[in-house]
């Protein structure tokens, strides 16, 4: 069967099985590694049936149990097969109200993808990519934004972050009638979507735009509100008449390794140097107000997406070399597949199987290298991942101007601290039941604040099941009012 034209009339099963997987275009690696544009460019229409052409339709999709947030993954690409891409989106925006984010940074090939019965003779359909085609064709022919027509209850709402939990939580508020409010300590929306990811994977745009349709639904985004500080959650629900809490803040709080050298200058949290490269726009200086150190030669710790992100960030704003030191093989590196491709397509050099035990500086108090030792894998630990053991004597040097440590993300303590009541774990998360209420009534809670550092999607979920339980939580003391 051809792979260059999608098929018009009703396919057999066994046609749609002859169809191989599609390949998603992209800029070329080494052009792209220069700039902040973004590396994928999406699929052609043509391909992008032909790609939903491969979903068999199953009568039990196993792919909707494996989406935190449960798009009806086969409604939508039947409806991509039939040329009906705007009833598509609409479908998937039903249950996910960031489609054009997800469609970028969601790993579906361990959600839904992984679950997708053609996993067990050749590659899922790729339902991520779906997912953003449908997204960018509605961005460029709708006729309008999201809009609900609920019933107005009277009851007042507040999310505590604009990152993935609290928009989610937010949009879903907004379509069952309540009156909700977010607060973002940034000047811009979007959380972690906007300070977190660079511009190459998702740019900001598309968060802002995603951010107009949140608004359309009638919820209210303030800005530069720091709750914990300029007002506390006690303030929000005795003085500011909320009727319950959604605290969606993230885990931003930078993890250092505690090794020697960590204070030196040029020694960035990967936090920080994404925030001042995304957020504060610093690879654009001197266009903008914010600078950043350049390397020449960017050592990153880590082995994660946002391992991945500064990296390749630092790559791009003119590291002659850039560097991910990590202390387990690759094949264990938590980062999405497509991004470790992604990295070694863009020059990206690898040191795996390698952990720094001290960083250097030079006499006026610079990084100038980092002393690392080699490592070997032994019994699985508490991850089912085998251990990384140091080899005694095989320590070395990397020259290096620049290091950005991404070894995770605590949680920040300002609104837990000013919370009289509210339970944390010994880590510093928010503690919440099945229903995600914490141990204050009207108090609710999701994303990295009760999980760690985790995905955008895991954190949509929580936004999703966080507003089913407040919905049921405002019944509930409506009927005793």
């Amino acid at each position: 069967m051809s792979q260059e034209q999608p098929v018009t009339r009703k396919m057999t099963a066994k046609e749609r099985m002859a169809i191989e997987r599609q390949q998603m275009p992209e800029r070329d690696g080494q052009q792209r590694s220069k700039d902040f544009e973004e590396v994928n460019l999406g699929l052609p229409e043509k391909i992008a049936i032909l790609e939903a052409q491969r979903c068999l339709q199953c009568k039990k999709a196993a792919c909707i149990e494996g989406c935190p947030v449960e798009v009806d993954i086969p409604g939508f690409l039947k409806l991509i097969t039939e040329g009906d891409f705007l009833g598509a989106a609409a479908l998937m925006r039903r249950d996910n109200n960031l489609p054009a984010v997800t469609g970028r940074v969601c790993p579906q090939e361990t959600q839904c993808e992984e679950k997708c019965v053609r996993c067990k003779t050749d590659a899922p359909v790729a339902i991520g990519w779906l997912e953003r085609f449908v997204a960018d064709y509605e961005t460029a022919h709708r006729t309008g934004r999201p809009t609900t027509d609920a019933t107005p209850t009277g009851k007042k709402v507040v999310c505590v972050g604009s990152g993935p939990a609290g928009v989610t939580c937010a949009g879903e508020l907004a379509k069952l009638g309540h009156d909700v409010t977010v607060f973002e300590a940034f000047h811009i929306p979007g959380g972690v979507l906007v300070y977190g990811i660079p511009e190459f994977r998702l740019p900001n745009s598309i968060v802002e735009d995603e951010m107009e349709n949140l608004k359309s639904l009638g919820v209210k985004i303030e800005t530069n509100v720091l709750v914990g500080r300029t007002l506390t959650i006690p303030q929000l629900l005795e003085e500011e008449g909320f009727d319950a809490v959604f605290i969606a803040n993230g885990a931003g709080l930078p993890v250092f390794m505690r090794i020697a050298g960590e204070n030196l200058k040029g020694v960035y949290s990967a936090n920080e140097y994404l925030t001042r490269t995304n957020l504060m726009g610093a690879y654009k200086y001197p266009e903008t107000e914010t600078p950043i150190i350049v390397g020449n030669r960017v050592c990153v710790i880590g082995g994660g997406n946002v391992a991945m992100d500064a990296v390749r960030t630092g790559k791009r704003l003119g590291a002659e070399e850039s560097i991910i030191v990590y202390r387990r093989a690759i094949e264990q590196m938590p980062a999405r597949v497509e991004e470790v491709h992604h990295a070694e397509q863009e020059g990206i050099r690898f040191e795996m199987l390698t952990a720094p035990i001290e960083i250097l500086g030079d006499e006026d108090g610079w990084v100038r290298a980092m002393t690392c030792i080699r490592m070997e894998l032994g019994e699985p630990d508490a991850s089912g991942r085998r251990r990384p053991i140091p080899i005694e004597g095989s320590e070395f040097v990397i020259d290096c101007d620049l290091v950005i440590v991404a070894v995770g993300t605590g949680a920040n303590p300002l609104v837990t601290q000013t919370t009289p009541g509210l339970k944390v774990n010994k880590w510093g998360y928010i503690e919440a039941d099945d229903d995600l209420m914490t141990s204050i009534p009207g108090v609710f809670a999701g994303g990295d604040i009760i999980r760690g550092a985790t995905t955008v999607i895991l954190a949509m979920g929580d936004g999703k099941n966080a507003a089913r339980s407040i919905d049921a939580y405002l019944s509930r003391i409506n009927g005793k009012s």
